[in-house]
């Protein structure tokens, strides 16, 4: 039986009416329809407390899906700091739109309980990553950005160690950080969450300028971002770039054009990905579990596609892939 025209622009026009309502609590926008990233709390850099390296006495709070997390685990990670803080992993509730923890945390059931306890304004959302002090029972900062600036200046377990902001490489850093911020970090989300077809366009044209520029410098220099150095501009892009064709193409629309028609980039996150204690950060399914199954705005079905194999996408050349 066919279904009435009538009917037909009744069910989409409401769906497009439930479809705003939802996104409004998913991604916030500004009037002309661009995503627009919430503020969050604890969001200032502080010092590196007195206490740091001290085993026991601070927590790494993180989620194995979210790319601001992950990061923080990636400097975690490659400085080696497993000895003097404690990772502590966070389980999504795609039910009650929080992060809770798989056992009570210093009596909190979930991570909103514990940014309540720690003063954070109401109606502040509670995210991931977390760096939380035990002995003083507080919150030392929760803003990604400036939080794996922290981790670089945290105590190591010796000599050789990487430093991700090496001297001389400052201005550089920065300035990459800052534009894959807008247009590579948020740039996906606001492809994904844009209210209007305006809004999309917008998004998506800066995230693959900015690829392509990211292209042109790898291919002209490297073998990282900045040089010859590993630095926090090459931490920042990797969570979003692991995630490309498993989350960010298929389900946000940034799909133009395929990964492996950039050699750099493809070569750049195969290298990334080989370094110490990077393998280890990353969870496949996870991230397509909790992208497909609990942006339900987004993905209204709940089904979990299949996606590409990790160990695919970090092996051998763009033109092995393609085979």
């Amino acid at each position: 039986m066919a279904i009435p025209p009538l009917v037909v622009a009744a069910v989409r026009q409401a769906w497009q009416w439930q479809w705003h309502q939802l996104m409004g609590g998913l991604g916030p926008a500004d009037a002309e329809g661009n995503y627009r990233r919430p503020a969050g709390a604890f969001v200032d850099l502080p010092p590196v407390p007195a206490s740091a390296g001290q085993p026991g006495q601070h927590v790494l709070i993180v989620g194995r899906s979210c790319p601001w997390a992950h990061r923080a685990w990636l400097v975690w990670a490659l400085r080696q700091l497993q000895g003097s803080l404690e990772l502590l992993v966070v389980e999504p509730d795609p039910k009650a739109g929080r992060w809770r923890f798989m056992a009570p945390f210093e009596g909190a059931e979930a991570l909103i309980d514990l940014y309540r306890r720690c003063g954070a304004p109401a109606g502040t959302r509670a995210t991931v990553p977390v760096l939380y002090d035990r002995g003083e029972r507080r919150i030392v900062v929760g803003e990604s950005a400036r939080l794996i600036e922290l981790l670089n200046r945290w105590p190591t377990p010796g000599q050789g160690v990487v430093d991700l902001e090496p001297a001389g490489l400052a201005e550089a850093i920065e300035g990459w950080r800052g534009r894959l911020q807008s247009a590579v970090n948020d740039g996906v989300y606001r492809c994904g969450f844009a209210r209007n077809q305006a809004a999309y366009d917008r998004a998506e044209a800066d995230l693959f300028t900015v690829l392509g520029e990211l292209e042109g410098a790898l291919s002209a220099a490297g073998p990282w971002i900045c040089g010859a150095q590993l630095s926090l501009a090459d931490v920042v892009l990797f969570p979003t770039l692991i995630r490309m064709e498993m989350v960010y193409a298929p389900l946000f629309g940034c799909s133009r054009k395929p990964l492996w028609q950039f050699p750099a980039l493809w070569d750049w996150r195969r290298r990334f990905h080989g370094l110490p204690g990077v393998a280890a950060t990353c969870f496949p399914d996870a991230w397509r579990r909790d992208y497909f199954g609990a942006l339900f705005p987004l993905q209204p079905s709940g089904i979990v596609p299949a996606g590409p194999d990790l160990a695919r996408l970090v092996s051998g050349s763009p033109g092995e892939r393609r085979q």
